[in-house]
């Protein structure tokens, strides 16, 4: 009997444990909240509201500019001497400059026949181009393929090289810098560079290399991405969106102002002697084609970008690759910027609005503020002010601000204009993963130069939405469960209760969508998202 009585007062005792424990941090809760919480949420507004104000200028000027550009019909054509390339009796074939096309390959099992078929089918004069295969296979099988392939293009007549080396120092940099090296290339006035799973048009070397023969002021000619599987799923759906407004709007303005925009990487063809003088290829960071970019304009060289100039190439299908490509593309510019900002403030061949540009619009918001603002503000300080009703923001700046920007980085892509919704909750979510990445840069970071190649598919990708197979259940629970998109994801939606609870800012709705989207992704179950038809 004394055994059951005790089993019967248990309970109460466990609920009085715990209605201590709730007035306990109550108490504490009260106690910290008007002299240090309340302070430090306030000035984490005035901060997120200057940078959200920094980002919101800096989209309305570029929207801006290419509304001027449309409206008075800038192409580059108008804007330098372009002419096509003519045939000359009596120099022949000589007439036309040497080119260099490089590859640079890294396993690339399922595309590296595409890319070099692709560039083998480039039209020019067949003695005055060279195919440069640079692979870093690692798998001895993928460099067996690699290498029969180059034979079999050269026994067609043409003059492709297949070139490899015994260590990847330096990762894709490594790779150029080396293939630079070779005897042959000192006969070469320009290099065109294609990532592996890039497939230029035959005409592009037609429509590229007249704009560096006629314009000696000119050291790279950018073109254009179009993605061949954006429709496969939402989630490169969202890419495309994102990666749109990055050449639609960001690499044109900087084409037609003068100014400057960043190389892309790949489909581009550089003037050697402009390479060179910029110092080359360095692998000191991630974005080793941004470094020769910011070089090249401080020695006062320019750029074009063909916004109709299109090469086609493959998004990441799968959120793994996508995750570790934007680690690589806002970790890599965020250390760039720590080392090179000194660099460009002393350099004295630019002009000072140049170097501010640089700095402050290409650097700071589109690189830096862009991703913390996003995160630190959308995610974290505005949920939190529904835990602090003292602390208010103005309309402005949590809805008007916020609606514009959105807006503004949809118009690269009318047709998803319907997908903008899921846009900004899978933009919102990635943004954890940019502001962890720039910090990583700013701080020069454990994995600061952390290189994983984007996984492509290649005609993969037509097998595998003719076969519509089942995915393959992973095999551990811990693969698939990103714990950081957890813990956000549960602290929005605790946030969006706590508002239907006290009906403080009413913002509920946008909390609760937010931490469903950080709890999909959290668990890993998005890896393509929804197919499209």
């Amino acid at each position: 009997m004394e055994r059951l009585s005790s089993t019967t007062i248990l309970p109460e005792t466990f609920q009085g444990t715990r209605d201590d424990l709730a007035m306990q941090m109550a108490l504490v809760w009260g106690q910290i909240k008007a002299p240090l919480i309340v302070p430090l949420l306030r000035l984490a507004v005035i901060i997120c509201l200057t940078m959200s104000l920094m980002l919101f200028i800096e989209r309305v000027y570029m929207g801006v500019v290419i509304l001027l550009v449309k409206l008075f019909g800038r192409k580059p054509e108008k804007r330098y001497k372009w002419e096509p390339m003519k045939d000359d009796v009596e120099l022949g074939n000589s007439a036309y400059p040497m080119v260099l096309v490089q590859i640079p390959m890294y396993n690339e099992r399922e595309v590296y026949q595409l890319s070099i078929g692709a560039a083998c089918g480039l039209s020019w004069p067949s003695d005055r181009i060279i195919i440069q295969v640079l692979d870093d296979s690692t798998d001895p099988t993928i460099k067996d393929l690699v290498e029969l392939e180059c034979q079999r293009w050269a026994s067609k007549g043409i003059n492709i090289k297949y070139e490899i080396r015994d260590n990847r120092n330096g990762y894709k940099a490594g790779a150029l810098k080396e293939g630079m090296k070779h005897s042959y290339v000192k006969h070469c006035d320009y290099v065109v560079i294609f990532d592996a799973d890039f497939q230029p048009e035959p005409d592009f070397l037609w429509r590229t290399i007249p704009f560096l023969v006629h314009n000696p002021e000119i050291a790279l000619v950018q073109a254009r991405w179009k993605f061949v599987n954006a429709d496969e799923c939402l989630m490169t759906r969202m890419q495309e969106m994102s990666l749109d407004y990055h050449f639609t709007v960001e690499q044109e303005v900087g084409s037609s102002t003068y100014a400057f925009f960043g190389f892309n990487g790949t489909a581009g063809v550089w003037r050697i002697a402009a390479l060179n003088e910029a110092g080359g290829w360095k692998d000191r960071t991630t974005v080793e084609d941004m470094d020769l970019a910011v070089r090249a304009s401080l020695k006062g060289w320019k750029f074009v970008y063909l916004g109709s100039l299109k090469v086609k190439n493959e998004l990441p299908s799968t959120l793994k690759a996508y995750r570790y490509q934007q680690h690589r593309w806002s970790c890599g510019p965020a250390n760039l910027f720590r080392k090179m900002v000194m660099e460009i403030i002393r350099n004295k061949k630019v002009t000072t609005w140049k170097k501010v540009h640089v700095i402050y619009s290409f650097f700071l918001v589109r690189k830096i503020v862009a991703h913390i603002v996003t995160f630190i503000f959308y995610c974290v300080v505005l949920p939190a002010t529904v835990l602090v009703p003292e602390v208010e923001v103005p309309k402005w700046g949590a809805v008007y601000i916020p609606s514009i920007i959105t807006i503004l980085n949809a118009v690269g892509t009318p047709r998803s204009l319907h997908l903008l919704v899921f846009w900004i909750l899978f933009e919102n979510v990635m943004s954890l993963h940019r502001t962890k990445a720039t910090f990583i840069g700013l701080l020069e970071a454990g994995r600061v130069n952390e290189w994983i190649v984007t996984e492509k598919l290649g005609d993969a990708l037509k097998a595998k939405a003719a076969s519509k197979a089942p995915r393959k259940p992973r095999s551990r629970f811990g693969e698939r469960l990103h714990f950081l998109e957890l813990c956000v994801g549960t602290y929005l939606f605790f946030c969006g209760c706590y508002d239907v609870v006290f009906g403080k800012n009413h913002y509920f709705i946008y909390l609760y969508t937010q931490a469903i989207a950080f709890f999909i992704v959290g668990f890993g179950y998005v890896g393509t998202f929804v197919p499209h038809s």
